[in-house]
């Protein structure tokens, strides 16, 4: 792993550290360490070899916190835990020779000098209340796959006041479609991240090409001389899907939860999206799952389907409590 260390105090901390390469040494707790360790924990040198310090990020045993170190060596930063790795989710502390702000630290899993490596998608499509969400989620929990929706992107885009966020907004504002360059940008950032933050490189992208449009944006964006991602389509009849989204609508709030939106959005998906399925069928990339079947029966399809790049662990893990809960299991929890 790489750690990233930005936004700090003390200008000469922040930058790229790698695995360090110094050779054993005794710590001060009296610990023999190895290279690219100290006092049995990771550790990490200066990219630019600067730092008089080797390692220049490290566990210390004596005081139980993890340290980062300036250039002439003397200690700057710390944290007082036993994690196994740097912290990256609460505030670091100043030490006698560090200054105000305390940095962050990113951790990668993956050298960020080089391009990212290559992700394995599989797009997940189906008619609304297939159940592609759902599925999609239980995949996230058990199995490790990252799930990723364009909607939720959008959403989230938004709320974060990104980049491209005022783009975004000009487009909703008036009531038209967000370009698809714009979306699949987002997904390939989103792709990027999770891979250089998680070490994860399998994704189902839920609700994705919905058409021939978004497929050429794809190609724009990520190529087209790459091999086409997998499709996996759940396939449900019309009366099982309203029935599921009359069912969801007592407790959705979503507005267009009703029989009239619903006959409309099936109407669009026949149009725009059936066509990219079909095209996806004929280049021998697409699997028809039936989630007109109870949930247990969907999910082991499912499972089946992806369990050739899953982690075997994550394959033979007993179902967890969310995971249950999204079977239908056990019940949900009731609000307070």
């Amino acid at each position: 792993m790489y750690i990233e260390v930005s936004g700090a105090g003390l200008a000469e901390v922040d930058g790229l550290y790698i695995p360090s390469t110094a050779p054993p040494a005794q710590s001060e707790s009296g610990t023999l360490s190895g290279p690219g360790t100290w006092n049995g924990k990771p550790a990490w040198d200066r990219a630019d070899g600067k730092a008089a310090r080797s390692p220049a990020i490290s566990y210390s045993n004596s005081y139980k916190s993890w340290r980062i170190s300036r250039l002439d060596g003397h200690l700057a930063y710390e944290l007082t835990c036993e994690d196994a790795l740097p912290p990256t989710d609460r505030p670091w502390n100043i030490y006698k020779m560090g200054t105000v702000p305390a940095p962050t630290v990113t951790l990668h899993h993956c050298d960020p000098r080089l391009p990212c490596p290559e992700p394995n998608i599989v797009f997940i499509l189906g008619g609304p209340g297939a159940g592609k969400g759902t599925m999609c989620e239980l995949a996230d929990i058990q199995l490790g796959w990252t799930h990723l929706s364009t909607g939720d992107l959008l959403r989230a885009e938004l709320k974060a006041g990104g980049p491209t966020t005022v783009l975004i907004k000009q487009y909703i504002d008036a009531g038209t479609l967000v370009p698809d360059e714009i979306v699949v940008g987002l997904l390939k950032d989103a792709i990027e991240k999770t891979i250089r933050r998680t070490g994860n490189l399998n994704f189902l992208i839920d609700g994705f090409p919905r058409s021939f449009s978004n497929m050429e944006a794809w190609q724009t964006v990520f190529g087209d001389d790459g091999e086409l991602p997998k499709m996996i389509y759940f396939e449900c009849p019309l009366e099982v899907l309203i029935q599921r989204i009359l069912g969801r609508a007592q407790h959705s709030g979503r507005s267009d939860d009703n029989v009239e939106s619903m006959k409309q959005r099936f109407e669009t998906f026949t149009v725009e999206t059936l066509p990219i399925v079909e095209h996806f069928r004929s280049k021998g990339k697409c699997v028809d799952i039936d989630t007109s079947q109870d949930r247990q029966t969907v999910f082991a399809l499912l499972r089946a389907q992806l369990a050739d790049q899953t982690d075997g662990k994550r394959l033979s893990r007993p179902f967890s409590e969310e995971a249950e809960i999204l079977l239908g299991l056990r019940p949900y929890p009731r609000k307070s």
